[in-house]
């Protein structure tokens, strides 16, 4: 639906998560014969969850235990963990400080420059507990450390920054990641993000991504869209970008899976996202919630630490049970922050869909007031959706 803004300027009206409901069809199916497994670069997962590159949420142990617990976790390469051999003081300092010593903190900490030795260890450390060595770095670490993370054996690389395209324009004399000859010249799958329109979408799978990442500020520790006034609500960009990757395929033949990444708090939340296209969600504060989690207790965006713009904040969003009873239970909490799995599946056999391929045709409607209707109990008393 287009809207006139002004006498010159046609607006598109876009949706957020929160503004849409799922519709039961004609038939239920049993949770417990649900699939909800889904492939990225070759490797297959039985949880469509990923835990999200920032220092907060996932750590070697970290990706560890995701890889067996049927999930899958992505170490940030451009974080802590690179740049100092034993980063759990820091971590320490950086849960411990108040708001308003917390940005200075950040960008000295993340000063000390990153290491290249220490990128071969933590995925080396990550590949000999039996774990997926996930990483993700910026479009300047890519051109700068793709060798490295090659050589190592990482299993799947996550190309991300706030915004990504398969064109760049640079200052005069400046080197420009190319995309394209990165996904075909890298031994290994290369996901890409992050992006939210089917235009873009459809360029960087043609470029070669063997994923795509979608979502621009809508992450609970983001402030790009207060910075930078960027954005589209998560879920028309997820299924703008699920209907370029429909087109890519009758076009290729060749099926890339999309991610949804940002603004994805609940069991609900993953749930919509996958009717409206998404193949998998990633996640970062829900998971930073383990008590396994690296940021204790804590959680901050990728870009927090920038020495010219932080786009990103630290929140607290406590410790509530280990990362095996927030993926799998069972639940102990009434918010849907408990077994996602569980919800996922759940809510699967409620609308009739048996995978994630048909969890993705189920109805969607504009629902505003899905999240308020008949709940005044629950938000008086801070109760299950009222909290």
């Amino acid at each position: 639906m287009n809207i006139e803004l002004g006498h010159s300027k046609i607006v598109r009206r876009a949706y957020g998560i929160d503004e849409i409901a799922l519709v039961p069809g004609t038939r239920t199916v049993d949770p417990q014969i649900t699939d909800t497994s889904w492939e990225i670069g070759g490797i297959k997962r039985e949880i469509p969850i990923i835990a999200s590159a920032m220092d907060g949420v996932v750590d070697v142990n970290m990706a560890v235990s995701l890889s067996k617990l049927g999930a899958l976790g992505v170490l940030n390469l451009e974080g802590v963990q690179t740049r100092y051999e034993d980063p759990n003081p820091l971590l320490t300092q950086i849960s411990s400080v108040n708001k308003d010593e917390f940005v200075p903190l950040m960008q000295e900490i993340y000063k000390q420059p990153i290491k290249k030795e220490l990128i071969t260890k933590r995925i080396e450390e990550i590949k000999m507990q039996g774990g997926i060595a996930a990483v993700s770095g910026t479009p300047i670490a890519a051109m700068k450390y793709r060798e490295i993370i090659e050589k190592s054996g990482a299993d799947i690389f996550f190309v991300q920054a706030t915004v990504v395209s398969t064109e760049h324009i640079g200052p005069k004399g400046t080197e420009s990641l190319d995309i394209q000859s990165l996904c075909k010249g890298m031994g290994i799958p290369i996901a890409v993000g992050n992006c939210v329109t089917y235009e873009v979408a459809m360029e960087l799978m043609r470029a070669g991504a063997s994923a795509i990442l979608v979502g621009i500020g809508p992450g609970a520790a983001c402030t790009s869209r207060g910075v930078l006034g960027v954005g589209i609500p998560q879920a028309s960009a997820v299924a703008d970008c699920s209907s370029a990757r429909d087109e890519y395929q009758k076009e290729s033949g060749k099926y890339i899976p999309v991610l949804a990444d940002g603004g994805i708090v609940t069991g609900g939340d993953i749930c919509k996202c996958i009717a409206c296209g998404a193949d998998a969600v990633m996640i970062g504060s829900p998971i930073a919630r383990a008590d396994e989690a690296p940021g204790k207790g804590f959680h901050w965006g990728m870009a927090t630490p920038s020495p010219v713009l932080p786009r990103g904040t630290r929140i607290k969003v406590g410790s509530t049970g280990s990362l095996e009873r927030i993926l799998r239970g069972p639940a102990l909490l009434d918010d849907g922050t408990h077994n996602l799995l569980g919800a996922i599946k759940t809510s699967m056999g409620t609308l009739g869909a048996r995978t994630i391929k048909e969890m993705q045709k189920v109805e969607v409607v504009v629902a505003p007031s899905l999240l308020t209707e008949g709940k005044v109990y629950q938000k008086a008393q801070q109760l299950g959706m009222g909290k």
